[in-house]
């Protein structure tokens, strides 16, 4: 393998493709690029419903398609200017080489400096981004608030992802833990001047302080059907019918509770990035499993991931298409997943499959997760 490796890197491949996988990615690209000036590979790795990229330096090329062929992949298929090659991998791990020479042809090596198109462009006229202060009063990014531009930007595009086939003139969202509500003067910037969508907005949260700042600037720039009001997320009530519920870093269980209301309401639309889940991490045990919980960093990203696996699972449960996708790159913060969820036809055997995988998680694991028992002990929230 490794002789083989080595003679189609000595080709200089601009696209190398692997596929057939049958572990967590099905299929990786490789792909030629120039970043920094330099000349890497650009990684394309695609599970079942979603694609992660990584950089690679050339020099680890081989190395990595061995790893890669060890671990199972099937095919490899290598492009360069004069060479092709098929190669296929028998399940005793012996390679079948289909090697042929092409007409020579010139190769474009693409760069990534490409400006990624945002919904909130740099330059447009974002009165409440300057407020904020992401823009200047020129529409040009303040360079400290860039991460906090991306983010919001993230968000937007998934808002605008699950609302795209939206066709109701109005939309009731609760946002529940707004804070400071960077995001939620952005959503209701977002659907009424752009979307064009009546937009009737809620922020709840528990400091009087915030509140009343948050009513202030909403007045200031006449955004009348957005209103800010101090409250617990537990217990909350309200006459309207919910559409949507944000919620974002809610801390440990005022996120059960955010999604909570969310399915009581039958809500249409659920985006929670969930913050701090001291719950699970207090009881988190395992027999079998006890290495997820020896080390403490360990364990700590163990009981995010199982708490937020149980939220999934047990939306599904109720009914509800979910998701759970990065929100931002973990170098700008661990707390970076996003659960998205849309209520829709799910099928009973699958919610009850859903419940179940819930269970079992809280067994293995000795835990009581919130959301799971509020679900559990009142079973008509189940549709």
């Amino acid at each position: 393998m490794e002789e083989l490796l080595l003679e189609i890197e000595q080709t200089n491949p601009y696209k190398i493709v692997i596929s057939g996988g049958r572990g967590e990615y099905k299929k990786i690209v490789f792909v030629r690029k120039i970043i920094g000036g330099k000349n890497v590979y650009q990684l394309e790795k695609y599970t079942d419903k979603q694609v992660f990229h990584e950089n690679i330096e050339e020099a680890v090329v081989s190395s990595k398609l061995e790893k890669c062929l060890e671990e199972g992949f099937k095919q490899m298929n290598s492009f360069s200017a004069e060479w092709e090659y098929d190669i296929k991998i028998s399940k005793k791990g012996k390679f079948a080489v289909n090697k042929r020479k092409v007409a020579g042809k010139a190769i474009h090596i693409e760069g990534n400096n490409r400006k990624k198109k945002y919904i909130l462009e740099e330059g447009m006229d974002i009165p409440v981004f300057q407020e904020l202060g992401i823009f200047t009063k020129e529409g040009k990014i303040v360079h400290a608030m860039y991460d906090k531009y991306k983010q919001i930007n993230r968000f937007i595009e998934m808002v605008e992802d699950v609302l795209k086939n939206y066709g109701k003139p109005s939309i009731n969202v609760i946002d529940f833990g707004c804070g400071k509500s960077y995001l939620t003067f952005i959503l209701y910037y977002y659907l009424v001047e752009i979307k064009k969508i009546e937009a009737h907005i809620t922020g709840l949260d528990l400091k009087e302080k915030v509140i009343e700042d948050c009513n202030a600037l909403a007045e200031k720039f006449g955004y009348d059907k957005l209103k800010f009001e101090l409250g617990d997320i537990n217990g909350y009530k309200t006459n309207v019918d919910v559409d949507m519920v944000v919620t974002l870093h809610a801390c440990d269980v005022a996120t059960d509770y955010a999604l909570y209301n969310a399915i009581c309401w039958k809500a249409d639309y659920i985006l929670s990035v969930p913050c701090c889940q001291h719950e699970v991490n207090r009881q988190i045990h395992s027999e079998k499993l006890s290495a997820l919980t020896k080390y403490g960093i360990i364990k700590e990203r163990t009981s995010a991931l199982i708490t937020d696996a149980i939220r999934g699972c047990i939306l599904e449960g109720c009914g509800y298409k979910t998701d759970l996708l990065e929100f931002i790159d973990i170098e700008h913060s661990p707390k970076n997943i996003l659960i998205r969820a849309v209520r829709k036809h799910v099928s009973a055997g699958k919610r009850e499959r859903s419940f179940d995988e819930a269970k079992r998680l809280c067994e293995e694991f000795a835990v009581k997760q919130t959301l799971m028992e509020m679900i559990f002990e009142d079973e008509r929230r189940y549709g």
